[in-house]
């Protein structure tokens, strides 16, 4: 599937703001929180297992980060700007798209750790780190016109990072 191309001849002028009103006002937003809610909890939640070999306590502070994050991201989207002058829609409407997302993005590598086992839990949450930053990356390639490679490389490195902080402290 080739990425969205806008000076493609074939695509007219009405398809193209209206893929940019899409973008600018639902995809940008969304893609906000889910790389926030699905990077920023993957140091306390890790970290957490680690020192406290409890899978509930990691969900509780995975929870509580999620929580938070989506509560303060939506906040500041919301906000941020009414949308008037720089067309990017609704600031209610980027809030509640942008919180929500970071609590997805926050909850979904934390639903493991209600699993009794800590080592199931923490094997099945780095499998859904990753599938978390493949979907990122491949949400930029497609919308944000990214270079797959690049966009690909990019999160991974960068999700890579704050997942390597949680693990080196959670073994302290």
């Amino acid at each position: 599937m080739e990425a969205y191309n806008p000076t493609d001849p074939l695509i007219n002028t009405e398809e193209r703001s209206a893929r940019h009103t899409f973008v600018i006002q639902k995809v940008q937003p969304a893609l906000l929180g889910l790389m926030d809610g699905s990077v920023s909890t993957l140091a306390p939640l890790f970290a957490t297992a680690g020192i406290t070999h409890n899978p509930m306590s990691a969900f509780y502070v995975g929870l509580a980060a999620s929580l938070g994050a989506g509560i303060s991201m939506g906040l500041a989207e919301a906000l941020s700007d009414d949308g008037k002058v720089t067309g990017r829609g609704s600031g209610l409407m980027r809030g509640i798209i942008t919180g929500g997302a970071t609590l997805l993005g926050g909850m979904l590598h934390t639903l493991p750790f209600l699993l009794s086992d800590l080592q199931a839990a923490l094997h099945l949450a780095y499998l859904v780190v990753v599938l978390e930053l493949l979907a990122i990356a491949w949400i930029r390639y497609k919308y944000m016109e990214t270079p797959l490679v690049q966009t690909v490389g990019q999160v991974i490195v960068g999700g890579g990072v704050v997942f390597g902080v949680g693990i080196w402290l959670g073994a302290g």
